[in-house]
């Protein structure tokens, strides 16, 4: 029997179980990102969830909306886990909670979005497939990215990395890769439901869309200013577990100065995140020693470290810059229940009596310039502030590279970093910007204007990563439109599908 016999000898009983079905399609998605990155999975998932949506109520749609981002999102992030309690600590109970409470956060979103799009669109029809649908859930994309502080992790652009509609990243950025996905899925499932006329149409025109992407991908969008510029990333390998145990604070101290002092006369020189298990203010007298050999070689530090404010007294997570001079950049995007704590009073108690981490961290200031080492100017990010894609735009006017610096170790030896590193790489490519990606314990890497990884670490082993990145300068199409474009065009198609459908239903009525 043949592959398309098999499938539609089962779709009668997927369809009576949409629930299960849109679960288990969702947990198959997952399967698409970093670090099994079996693209097609992306596409053929979400045609399966339209296929589910075509002819379904509102309530309906919105179950199975429900079900698949469930699916996605607990295969997706099953790493918070290991963050939350393995190596932060926190009861079981409360782990699983915060976990479940993403979940049906993101799904919940989903479940929105499905019936309001089956309350517009409920005919099964070829522009529902192609527009209604798959720009509805760009939108969906675009708002789990910002709400409640956002999460903009499993966007299905990522998946299109290594495909060739990456090339549309630099014109539309992710959330147009996204489209471009989701357009094909749509297509997908028309072509099966269409007729002659409209399968030829669907057989030029979807390649054609995959075909400009692999053209722009050709494109040069920024161009080199300047030589190469060495760099080294100090990758310590030091176990979240053991890194802030007081017996173990004499060893990462000698790992960082051995391995930084082995690279002296590099010109820049970068540490991860909070690389030291103590905070700027008291590690003074260690940086000293360090700062002056390496100002005697000509090279400046780029260090991920904790630090006071000495103005407002209040802990930050920030990257310091030390060549002539010393330069702050403060994390602005922080994690929930990780660096801050959006708790009352009575459970900060709780926190207290457990022995868990309840000191909320400050975010940075909005507007933050670019960090100045070694003649170049540095767009900073730190951990997963790099997922936040038009946030890191204005820096691209001046910064002529990219650094983000991460401490994966909080999620061991699981996807949760090779999905990071899909998020850099999509950050490169729209920025057209060399990116400097410094991690703890890996993967650490170079990672060129087109997304191509040319240099990285291993993991979990103690490394400096050497390497050349070549400044750059201009402005891709993305840095300049930002979002707008793909926003404003997946607005206005659900909005003038929304009001034919409500015309449609006004002259029902009058007849």
């Amino acid at each position: 029997m043949r592959a398309a016999e098999r499938v539609a000898a089962v779709a009668p009983w997927l369809r009576r179980h949409p629930g299960l079905t849109a679960f288990l399609l969702g947990a198959l998605q997952s399967q698409a990102f970093a670090p099994r990155s079996i693209w097609p999975l992306g596409i053929l998932c979400l045609a399966g969830l339209f296929w589910l949506w075509l002819g379904a109520t509102p309530g309906r749609a919105a179950r199975t909306a429900f079900a698949f981002a469930a699916g996605l999102f607990f295969a997706g992030t099953y790493w918070l886990y290991m963050s939350i309690h393995v190596f932060g600590q926190a009861p079981i109970v409360l782990a699983l909670i915060l976990m479940a409470g993403l979940v049906v956060i993101m799904a919940t979103q989903a479940a929105a979005w499905a019936w309001l799009l089956a309350k517009i669109r409920p005919a099964a029809d070829l522009p529902t497939l192609l527009a209604v649908y798959p720009a509805g859930w760009v939108l969906m994309e675009w708002m789990r990215g910002w709400f409640l502080s956002g999460f903009p992790w499993l966007a299905l652009g990522y998946s299109g990395l290594d495909t060739w509609i990456v090339g549309l990243a630099p014109v539309v950025g992710i959330y147009g890769v996204s489209l471009a996905a989701a357009v094909t899925a749509g297509a997908l499932i028309a072509y099966v439901r269409a007729n002659r006329r409209t399968r030829l149409v669907l057989e030029i025109g979807v390649p054609l869309l995959w075909a400009v992407g692999a053209l722009l991908t050709r494109v040069e969008w920024t161009r080199p200013t300047g030589a190469p510029v060495g760099v080294a990333i100090v990758q310590g390998a030091i176990s979240q577990d053991l890194k802030w145990q007081e017996q173990n604070r004499d060893h990462t101290l000698e790992v960082y100065r051995s391995m930084t002092l082995s690279a002296l006369g590099t010109p820049i020189i970068v540490w991860p995140e909070a690389a030291l298990p103590m905070v700027f203010n008291d590690a003074i007298p260690y940086l000293k020693s360090i700062y002056v050999a390496a100002r005697e070689k000509h090279s400046d530090l780029v260090l991920g470290l904790l630090h006071v404010d000495p103005e407002t007294q209040q802990y930050k997570n920030g990257i310091i810059a030390l060549g002539d001079d010393a330069e702050w950049y403060d994390k602005r995007r922080l994690v929930p229940f990780g660096e801050f704590f959006p708790v009352p009073p009575f459970v900060r108690s709780w926190m207290r009596l457990r022995n868990l981490t309840y000191v909320d961290l400050a975010p940075g200031e909005e507007g933050q310039g670019p960090l100045d080492a070694a003649g170049q100017k540095l767009g900073a990010t730190i951990c997963y502030e790099d997922a936040y894609a038009v946030e890191q735009l204005a820096v691209l006017k001046t910064a002529t590279l990219l650094v983000n610096v991460t401490n994966d170790a909080w999620f061991g030896d699981s996807s949760a970093p090779h999905q990071h590193m899909q998020i850099a790489r999509m950050r490169a490519i729209e920025a057209g910007r060399w990116l400097i990606r410094a991690t703890n314990n890996g993967v650490s890497a170079f990672i060129d204007p087109h997304g191509h990884i040319v240099k990285a670490s291993r993991q979990f082993v103690p490394e400096v990563l050497r390497g050349e990145v070549v400044p750059y300068t201009g402005l891709t199409p993305y840095a300049i439109v930002r979002n707008w474009p793909v926003l404003g065009a997946c607005v206005a198609l659900v909005a003038v599908f929304a009001w034919r459908g409500r015309r449609r239903r006004g002259g029902e009525g009058r007849r």
